[in-house]
């Protein structure tokens, strides 16, 4: 997706966009898996019910802990591979150029302060959680603060890859790298 052109100290920002390139990638990998294992405990778990008449809370919860997953962790993935939801008023009728200034754009006024508002938001909420070991008040229910630990970081994560496209898309306007802003619109 990305060409890099030049050395010189683009080497040190490409350096560290490639790292936060593999920890978003080893997060999406992480939620790949999620899916797959999140589909088999309410295969499981209906299965069970149905057959034996048996159900848990725990299971139904580790559900919904798998899908906060699957999205908080798959979230930075998304946005490095330019697969994410986007507002396709203009952005596919403009020039590269234009969509590198878009990109620029947005990042800065929307998704960076947002991110880091919501990290911000979110720790306390995680934290607390996991210093009092917060449980589930449903009978057989699970610890509460892996889920919420997902919030901060799903949203850190996010911030850095937002952090890393921003510096892509500065420095292909500089000229020291290329990047692909094709963006296809999902099918309706």
């Amino acid at each position: 997706m990305h060409e890099y052109l030049f050395g010189g100290d683009t080497v040190d920002i490409v350096n560290i966009t490639r790292v936060i390139d593999r920890i978003s990638d080893a997060a999406g990998y992480v939620a790949k898996w999620l899916v797959l294992l999140a589909c088999l405990v309410s295969a499981g778990n209906a299965v069970v019910r149905y057959l034996i008449s048996y159900s848990s809370n725990g299971l139904l919860e580790i559900q919904w802990y798998m899908f906060g997953g699957i999205v908080l962790l798959g979230a930075a993935q998304t946005l490095r591979l330019n697969e994410h939801v986007r507002v396709d008023l203009l952005y596919s009728n403009v020039s590269d150029r234009t969509r590198l200034w878009i990109d620029i754009l947005g990042f800065t006024v929307f998704l960076l302060p947002v991110m880091a508002y919501l990290v911000y938001l979110t720790w306390p909420f995680f934290f607390l959680s996991f210093k009092t070991n917060e449980m589930s008040m449903n009978a057989g229910g699970l610890i509460l603060w892996p889920a919420k630990g997902l919030l901060p970081l799903g949203f850190a994560l996010l911030f850095l890859q937002g952090l890393a496209e921003l510096a892509k898309r500065v420095a292909a306007l500089a000229g020291t790298i290329r990047i692909d802003t094709h963006y296809e619109a999902p099918l309706q």
